[in-house]
């Protein structure tokens, strides 16, 4: 069948921009699971036009489906009897969380069990993308229809409803405009962050390194000795002179010229000699 022909067997639908807007609104509040609701109208030929929605309050909620419960049909048949006595249910509505605009297997089963009506028809939004489509009986199947109409029903009157005045707005001239203070992107406050950062570091290695050659030039220089230390007493050793420094300095004294007639052993008086002065 060409597509001219099932635009020619679908039921046009019309909805009006409030029932939009309280769809998206009811699908906006839960971003992980999905919502699910009936909408609220009536069939003339062959159209059908949307004019409100009732919540499915106590459905069972799931991430990838949802379900009408006993809870549920009992809270929209008494909403429907109390606000919308004169119309029909015409459909439902559910959102598919980041899944996309289709209806799955257990979307068909509650349309073919629920809303089997020719004209009944099912709208899916998805909150994560903002699509929203609207499927349908063609038939005796359910495609995705095309021929869907908004309607904003604050149209068609007068510009002047409401008799409301443009709004005045008082400047002083002479009271000078406050500036603007100018916020940076996240990226760019990530990047200010990194240079502060950057500078900061080079900073203080550049103070530490003038710190270090002014101590160099102006403060005394301490050099460290070893010193043995006796493990047993934890005295310092003193270190004795080799055998040939020790031989060293003998042949000096050896060397020495000595007086004439002195004796050839130092600190000993010749004996000889004493004698001969006493006598």
């Amino acid at each position: 069948m060409s597509r001219r022909s099932k635009e020619q067997e679908q039921a046009w639908v019309a909805i009006g921009s409030d029932v939009v807007r309280q769809i998206r609104q009811h699908a906006r509040s839960s971003m992980k699971t999905e919502v699910c609701g009936v909408l609220i109208g009536s069939e003339s030929g062959d159209s059908v036009e949307i004019e409100a929605c009732i919540h499915g309050l106590n459905a069972d909620q799931a991430g990838a489906h949802v379900t009408f419960t006993q809870d549920t049909w009992e809270h929209i048949y008494k909403v429907k009897d109390q606000q919308f006595p004169n119309h029909r249910i015409v459909g439902w509505y559910h959102s598919h969380p980041g899944f996309g605009i289709f209806l799955s297997d257990h979307d068909t089963f509650i349309h073919k069990n629920f809303f089997s009506s020719p004209k009944q028809v099912a709208w899916v939004y998805d909150p994560h993308s903002e699509e929203e489509g609207c499927f349908g009986w063609i038939h005796g199947h359910i495609e995705r229809l095309t021929q869907i109409r908004i309607l904003d029903r604050q149209g068609g009157q007068d510009s002047d409803v409401g008799g409301r005045p443009e709004p005045i707005i008082q400047i002083d001239d002479d009271e000078p405009v406050p500036a603007q203070r100018w916020e940076p992107e996240p990226e760019d406050r990530e990047e200010m962050s990194l240079a502060q950062l950057s500078v900061t570091i080079l900073s203080h290695l550049s103070v530490l390194l003038l710190g270090f050659i002014i101590g160099w030039y102006f403060f005394p220089k301490i050099v460290l000795v070893p010193v043995p230390v006796d493990p047993y007493t934890g005295k310092p050793l003193i270190m004795q002179q080799p055998d040939s420094d020790r031989s060293g300095a003998g042949s000096l004294q050896d060397t020495q010229p000595q007086a004439p007639g002195s004796s050839s052993k130092p600190g000993k008086p010749d004996s000889g000699k004493a004698d001969h002065g006493q006598r």
